[in-house]
Parts: C-alpha cells; sequence; structure tokens
C-alpha cells in the first residue's frame, strides 16, 4: 500500500512539475511575442557609427523586392547622415558566384554610396550568423553603435543578436512593410519568437 501511494504521489509530482513547465513556457511565448510586436513599430533612428542591412534573397545578382526596400532605407539614411558607413550582410545561400551582401553593395554603389563607405559581408548563412560577423567587423574598425536595417518583426531579435556582441544597436525598420493581413502578422510574429527561442538554445538556422 505504501508503494502504491508513494509511486502516486510521484505521478503527482511529474505531472505537476511537467504542468509548471508548460505554463512557464507558454508565458514566455507570450511575453516575447508581445516584445516582437512591440519592437517592430520602433523606429529608433539616431546617429550611429554605421548602418547594417541584414540580407533578403537576390536574384540573378538583383536583390530582391524586400531586400531593395531595406536596402533603399538604409540609403535613405546614409543621405541624411545617420551613419557614415553601411554594412551590407547575407552569404551565398546555394548561390554559386553571388552573395546577399554583395549584390546589396552593388545596389548601393548603383546608388551612389562612394565604395569605401560601404563593408560587405558575404559569409553568413543565417541571421545569428550575421549578428556575430557583423560584429567581429564593428570591432575590427572600432564602431560601437548601428543603426539596423530590416523588416519590423524581425528586430526584436536582431537587436537581441546583436547586443549579444556587445554593440550599441537601434532598430530602424523599413517604412514600406504592412502586413496583409492579422494571420500573417501573427506568422511573422510567432516565426520570431520561435526564432528567438532556438536562437538562445542554439538550434537556431534561420
Amino acid at each position: 500500500m505504501q508503494n502504491e501511494q508513494h509511486s502516486g504521489k510521484r505521478r503527482f509530482s511529474l505531472k505537476s512539475l511537467f504542468a509548471l513547465v508548460v505554463v512557464a513556457l507558454l508565458i514566455w511565448i507570450a511575453v516575447l511575442y508581445r516584445e516582437v510586436r512591440v519592437q517592430s513599430n520602433k523606429d529608433e533612428t539616431r546617429s550611429a557609427d554605421v548602418i547594417v542591412v541584414f540580407g533578403a534573397a537576390e536574384y540573378a545578382g538583383r536583390p530582391s523586392p524586400v531586400f531593395r526596400a531595406r536596402l533603399d532605407h538604409a540609403f535613405d539614411l546614409f543621405r541624411k547622415g545617420i551613419a557614415p558607413v553601411i554594412i551590407t550582410t547575407g552569404g551565398k545561400g546555394g548561390e554559386p558566384k553571388l552573395s546577399e551582401g554583395g549584390v546589396g553593395r552593388d545596389y548601393l554603389i548603383q546608388r551612389g554610396v562612394p565604395e569605401d563607405n560601404i563593408i560587405a559581408e558575404t559569409q553568413s548563412d543565417d541571421t545569428s550568423q550575421s549578428a556575430a560577423r557583423v560584429g567581429n567587423i564593428m570591432r575590427t574598425n572600432g564602431f560601437h553603435t548601428c543603426i539596423a536595417v530590416s523588416d519590423g518583426y524581425h528586430m526584436f531579435r536582431i537587436k537581441q543578436m546583436l547586443a549579444e556582441q556587445g554593440v550599441e544597436v537601434y532598430g530602424a525598420p523599413r517604412p514600406e512593410y504592412r502586413w496583409t493581413s492579422s494571420r500573417q502578422r501573427f506568422q511573422d510574429t510567432m516565426h520570431e519568437v520561435v526564432g528567438y527561442i532556438l536562437w538562445k538554445m542554439r538550434f537556431d538556422r534561420h
């Protein structure tokens, strides 16, 4: 009888512990969801050492519409004198010759940014690698502050990753981005929540 009671108590304790873990995880997800949403609407533009443009797809040497919109926003910030240097990021992503960072650099040069004012990061395969390589580039060049340019829903995770590199980072989401539906907004936000959790667990490949 005592063994059965101990066994029952043990099962109850395990169930209670599991329930607490699930509740804690759900609360964490809810907090992160709110943080991503709040950060997505913040424009923290101010003077900085560099502007960092996070890459998106490129097609045969041309930036995708999303990437182009980010680059155009970075160009506008550069033209306003927000920062004297732009860093473009993104590796080849399966492309044999071209990289997102290189395509972004070429696009900005075509728009009139002097080549000496652009640094292309061309080796990263995901956002966390981009942030790590940007951190190395900034430390090497004595840069300390940056304006991060990407889509709004991406900002929370980018800022956390760059902050881990010791970078003082401010978000400047591209203003043209608009969610087409509540469903898309939810999906994009949850993608970032999951990406952030995987990054914290060091399992991310996004």
